[in-house]
């Protein structure tokens, strides 16, 4: 076999060869057009004028296949040096390829990892996902873990990246086999840069196989993120049950973990949890911590819904550094079936940062079955920072749940509300208790309390949350949440909330007003108004 060598020189030589012969091709075209294309008859006759019309015409016959010619030589030299430049461009990347060569080998042989690179992503290998490689020491992104496709084995995990770059997604776990194994966990995220760099997600858990107490993988951890900034991977979702009755067993999988921030940056959310059709709905994952200077913490994944029992909402992520918010509970998962049992409940809220920061809003409870008593509690709003902060509000309650509380705030800020109390269901009638409001330790207002839940049927309507109260030195105490109103077959009001109090400098709070009765049922008290200040302060009025 013969073999052509190609240097980008000679091919820029030979296209200006080329172009020099077109400039002659031209040259000549010129000179023979003036004697060919305007040949003049040798007579008057008949006889001479068709002779000059035939060679006239061959004239301008080679005129014009001779500018298709002069074209098709512009266009060749043209693409001649064109492909001197793509030579050239191929020539500077094997050099550059090359010389990276050169500087990872010395890593590569001793830690098993290049200076300057991307890592390879893992592929399945024998129904397996395989580990995503690491990214180079220096610079580069982790690759991303192989899905595995047999049954019940867990997905690859991420690389992480050097100095910089992003770390690598988890693989998929494997569904499982019906009757014999449960799905296999989502694989974890590689972290990123050490300095720079987003985490990658976490995968997302296999499917339950579907009988015999198989249930779904759980999801795979989220990567954490680079010292200065980036936002932290989230965790994979917990993997689904797929039963379809007759007492199977196929308890969803449970979210993962978000991964946590550095110095500067936003945790990751969790995974949520995996959807159960017959049994248990998995629990949302908690969310990552935010940056130890400043971050926001990442959500709580939502709880899997289930028939028996639906998961949890995972809590919020807080955050442990100087300045920033806590990440949002997840809400808790629902009953897809009227004989569920117990219903999840809404993920707290992630605390502030240490010392100015919001608390996270906590999640809202679940909706249950029609057959049990409560829904999902409201999950419980996160605390403020010590130096200036604001709690978060707690979340609303499922059907006849409680509100979550609300947060508290230290040294200076504000109480975070109450949340709602859930309405009455068929079961259980009486509308949920509101959440009380946040406290403040040292300087603010404390917070709202929360609403109680209307009544269902001849249910009453829920008690209202107490008021916050105010800061030790200066500070109203929050107002009371009003009563629900009673069911529409006869329920009363439910009591209007307390007032929260003033300690030495503030207002006390008003109480909330009670609830409405309906179809005959009796209207609630109101609460009593909170305590003013002991140095100054006027008392809260009492609700209506």
């Amino acid at each position: 076999m013969s073999y052509v060598a190609a240097t980008p020189e000679a091919m820029l030589a030979r296209a200006a060869d080329l172009a020099g012969l077109g400039s002659t091709l031209q040259e000549a075209n010129a000179l023979a057009a003036a004697r060919t294309t305007a040949v003049a008859a040798a007579g008057a006759d008949e006889v001479s004028a068709a002779v000059a019309a035939v060679f006239g015409s061959y004239a301008q016959s080679y005129q014009s296949i001779g500018a298709q010619m002069t074209a098709f030589h512009e266009q060749f030299v043209q693409h001649l040096a064109a492909s001197s430049s793509l030579y050239a461009g191929a020539e500077a990347a094997n050099v550059q390829q090359g010389l990276l060569d050169v500087i990872n080998a010395p890593t590569q042989a001793l830690l098993g990892r290049p200076l300057i690179g991307n890592g390879a992503d893992g592929g399945t290998v024998g129904g397996v996902g395989q580990n995503g490689g690491d990214g180079g020491l220096l610079w580069g992104s982790g690759g991303n873990g192989g899905d595995s496709t047999n049954a019940g084995v867990a997905g690859g995990s991420g690389g992480s990246a050097g100095l910089f770059g992003n770390g690598g997604n988890g693989g998929n776990g494997g569904d499982g086999v019906v009757g014999t194994s449960s799905g296999g966990a989502g694989g974890n995220a590689g972290n990123g840069g050490w300095l720079l760099g987003n985490g990658g997600i976490g995968g997302t858990g296999g499917a339950a196989g579907g009988e015999f107490d198989t249930f779904g993988g759980h999801g795979g951890i989220g990567g954490n993120a680079g010292l200065f900034g980036g936002i932290a991977g989230a965790g994979g979702n917990g993997g689904i049950g797929t039963g379809a009755g007759g007492g199977n067993d196929d308890g969803g999988g449970n979210g993962g973990m978000g991964g946590s921030a550095g110095l500067i940056g936003t945790g990751g959310a969790g995974g949520l949890g995996g959807e159960s059709l017959n049994t248990n709905g998995g629990n949302g994952g908690e969310g990552g911590n935010g940056g130890r200077l400043w971050g926001i913490g990442g959500n709580g994944g939502n709880g899997g819904n289930g028939a028996l029992t639906s998961g949890s909402g995972g809590d919020g992520g807080g955050v442990f550094g100087l300045f920033g918010s806590g990440g949002d509970g997840g809400h808790g998962g629902e009953n897809v079936s009227a004989s569920g049992t117990v219903t999840g409940v809404g993920g707290d809220g992630g605390h502030g940062a240490l010392l100015v920061g919001f608390g996270g809003h906590g999640g809202n409870g679940g909706a249950g079955g029609d057959s049990i008593s409560f829904g999902g509690w409201g999950g419980n709003g996160g605390d403020g920072g010590i130096l200036f902060g604001i709690g978060g509000n707690g979340g609303t309650g499922g059907p006849s749940g409680f509100g979550g509380d609300g947060g508290t705030a230290l040294l200076t800020g504000f109480g975070g509300h109450g949340g709602a109390g859930g309405v009455g269901n068929p079961t259980n009638t009486a509308g949920g208790l509101g959440g009380d409001g946040g406290r403040v330790f040292g300087i603010g207002n404390g917070g709202i309390g929360g609403t109680g839940g209307t009544g269902f049927g001849t249910g009453n309507g829920g008690v209202g949350g107490a008021g916050g109260d105010g800061g030790a030195l200066f500070g109203s105490g929050g107002v009371g949440g009003h009563g629900g109103a009673g069911g529409t077959g006869g329920g009363n009001g439910g009591d209007g909330g307390n007032g929260g109090n003033a300690q030495l400098i503030g207002n006390g709070g008003n109480g909330g007003d009670g609830g409405p009765g309906d179809g005959g049922g009796v209207d609630g008290d109101g609460g009593l108004g909170g305590s003013g200040g002991s140095v100054f302060g006027q008392p809260g009025s009492p609700g209506a």
